[in-house]
């Protein structure tokens, strides 16, 4: 596991709308929610959470969209590739979807979250491992880990 070689650049599956990352991730992970499998149509999602500042939309405009709102999906107007999350009441990052990244090969899950709901066949090279999501109190822990482990 290593610091991706920033910036980073991405786009949707149409091309239309385009992201750059300038900061490392806090933390990478990998969703096995029910949710996050229909969303994703996998087993589960990967996210690299990016600190705000390091993350923009350079070109197009993505919509919110998804069956919650508030949960702030971001997806494409035009193809709906999910890109990106804006989580209410954490808005000092935003969770990335890593595949829409050119480059991907620094890419692996930290931890994995809800596994109480993933299928049977689904396996990660997570470290981590959580039944629901980490309880807030687990998170300052995991981002040292994490940023000691890509150091």
């Amino acid at each position: 596991m290593h610091r991706p070689k920033l910036p980073l650049d991405g786009a949707c599956r149409c091309g239309r709308v385009k992201i750059r990352i300038n900061a490392p991730p806090l933390i990478t992970m990998a969703c096995h929610c029910t949710g996050c499998q229909r969303m994703s149509g996998s087993a589960y999602s990967l996210s690299a959470a990016i600190p705000t500042e390091g993350f923009v939309v350079i070109e197009g405009e993505p919509v919110v969209a998804g069956a919650s709102p508030e949960a702030g999906h971001h997806f494409c107007p035009d193809c709906m590739t999910w890109m990106f999350t804006r989580p209410q009441g954490l808005e000092f990052f935003v969770n990335v979807r890593p595949t829409m990244l050119e480059e991907t090969s620094w890419y692996s899950p930290f931890i994995e979250s809800y596994t109480s709901e993933k299928l049977a066949w689904a396996a990660t090279p997570a470290e981590h491992s959580y039944e629901k999501f980490p309880a807030m109190e687990d998170f300052e822990p995991l981002l040292s880990a994490y940023a000691q482990r890509t150091a």
